[in-house]
């Protein structure tokens, strides 16, 4: 009798390809010794075998040389995308695949636990050229990696002493933090399930259960995570990891899938470490900013290029354009362009990604002169976690403004209730603003919404909420101008306030 796992199996049969072709053994005849293939006199036999269990076969047992052939379906995925008509060679594949994640280095400062983690995945995953199910596992390694990272960085950030508070008396209780295991000891305790974690020196508390949320939690009261749409991506990443961790299906991913969840794995590290991500899908690091000329005609067309290309000499229609030189994201060659650039509004936030006014409006002979003059250069700015003011007056709710643009407003234009949002793009804030004034969508006034990508920050009358010093030279010039470029962005829309009484009528 023999025991495999928890079954008890009478007979173990070695199935040989050539077996009852060579008629040196029946099947039955077989010997599986020491876990290799062995006919009379001990010598090894042919290619493929199966492992089986009363006449049932388990598994398969490739030679050495088929575990080395390229698994057809990752040939498949080119530089080109998906290809069905064609496929790559095993060598162009391994190459390809490998990299694909060459560049996904993280901070020097790194723990090295996470570190290795890491490095041990993206090695791993190149050999999905010979399994294609090696992608579906470094896939939910990946994000168990989560857990690990963060772990790793709330001991470093620590450096040795954990406190917590217990609410009812303000007691503190000391932890040493040299091992998490000693965290998790702790928490364990009466004393540990009622307390709050005090984040670094403090004061700022929140609740830790040592899980994954807590870690989570307590990650982003620390500030070492930005950006308010990656709260939501952060929220799927668990949901996924505990997916992983406790299954209820079987599934199978692509080379693509794996790709990204490693990318934005190495991100998420990064960035814990105090490392943003240049051109990162997340977590990116400041991007430039470039000298962007937006013109039209009288036909409401419009058209975007780089102020540099200002002054080739004049042609056919140029008398017929006007323009305004703007500072903003704008790199067509890599897909860095912001779509509303074209929309740009001197007062109200109608582009994707921050941007200045510079100049005009004017002929393209004028910009031309005025950009050969003043050489304004291009520079950085994070898009993330941006602060947007927003007005809501006489059944009118405003687009959102930058509040050094709000500082700067005449007084008429100062009436009304006021909203300052956190948020990532201007739409995601003015979006939670309308649902707190119809009511009925769960939002939170302060603090982070559990329903839009935002914090709210405050509300009340514009001299509560905005100081009329932090207006600069920039959103003075930017005032100075009364720009509107598209009419597809209303500067303000009649939003109805519904009483928590009408809901459902």
């Amino acid at each position: 009798m023999y025991l495999v796992g928890a079954t008890k199996v009478s007979q173990l049969t070695v199935l040989h390809a050539d077996v009852e072709a060579s008629g040196m053994y029946s099947a039955g005849q077989a010997r599986f010794g020491r876990g290799k293939l062995t006919g009379p006199g001990g010598r090894r036999r042919g290619a493929s075998t199966a492992l089986s269990i009363d006449g049932e076969v388990m598994v398969e047992i490739k030679s050495l040389e088929q575990l080395r052939e390229a698994d057809e379906r990752t040939q498949r995925f080119t530089p080109g995308g998906l290809s069905l008509g064609s496929k790559l060679t095993p060598e162009s594949a391994a190459q390809f695949q490998q990299e694909l994640v060459a560049d996904l280095d993280l901070a020097p400062g790194v723990a090295a636990g996470t570190r290795q983690s890491f490095d041990r995945l993206r090695t791993i995953y190149a050999y999905g050229v010979l399994c294609y199910d090696i992608f579906t596992i470094v896939d939910g390694h990946a994000l168990l990696v989560i857990e690990h990272a963060l772990r790793d960085r709330f001991l470093e950030f620590h450096a040795g002493t954990v406190t917590f508070v217990r609410p009812s008396d303000q007691r503190e209780f000391r932890v040493d933090a040299t091992s998490y295991e000693s965290i998790m000891d702790f928490l364990r305790t009466s004393a540990g399930r009622k307390a709050l974690l005090r984040v670094g020196a403090g004061p700022a508390t929140v609740r830790f259960n040592g899980m994954l949320d807590g870690l989570h939690r307590w990650a982003r009261a620390a500030g070492l995570l930005r950006g308010q749409r990656n709260r939501g991506h952060e929220r799927v990443s668990m949901q996924l990891r505990n997916f992983v961790a406790h299954p209820t299906s079987a599934h199978l991913l692509m080379p693509v899938d794996c790709l990204r969840t490693l990318r934005d794995l190495a991100e998420f590290i990064n960035e814990l470490w105090g490392r943003p991500t240049p051109g990162g899908r997340l977590y990116s690091a400041p991007s430039e900013r470039s000298i962007v000329v937006v013109a039209w005609d009288s036909q409401g067309g419009t058209q975007t290029f780089l102020a540099e290309q200002l002054g080739g000499g004049t042609q056919e229609g140029d008398d017929r354009l006007r323009c305004v030189i703007l500072r903003g994201r704008f790199h067509p060659g890599i897909y860095e362009v912001d779509p509303g650039l074209s929309h740009f509004d001197s007062r109200f936030e109608n582009t994707l990604f921050p941007t200045d006014y510079l100049w005009g409006p004017g002929t393209l002979a004028e910009a031309a002169d005025w950009y050969a003059k003043q050489q304004p250069r291009s520079d950085e700015v994070d898009h993330l976690d941006r602060v947007f003011a927003i007005r809501y007056a006489a059944g009118q709710l405003y687009r959102p403004m930058r509040t050094d643009i709000a500082a700067g407003l005449e007084q008429e234009d100062q009436a009304g209730t006021w909203h300052l949002v956190r948020a990532d793009h201007p739409d995601d804030a003015l979006g939670h603003v309308r649902n707190l004034i119809t009511g009925g969508h769960g939002c939170a006034s302060e603090g982070e919404c559990p329903v839009c990508y935002v914090t709210g920050l405050a509300t009340g009358p514009w001299r509560d909420l905005i100081d009329a010093g932090s207006i600069g030279p920039e959103a003075r010039h930017q005032l100075s101008v009364d720009l509107h470029l598209s009419d597809v962005y209303a500067r303000s829309k009649p939003v109805t306030r519904i009483e928590a009484g009408d809901h459902g009528s």
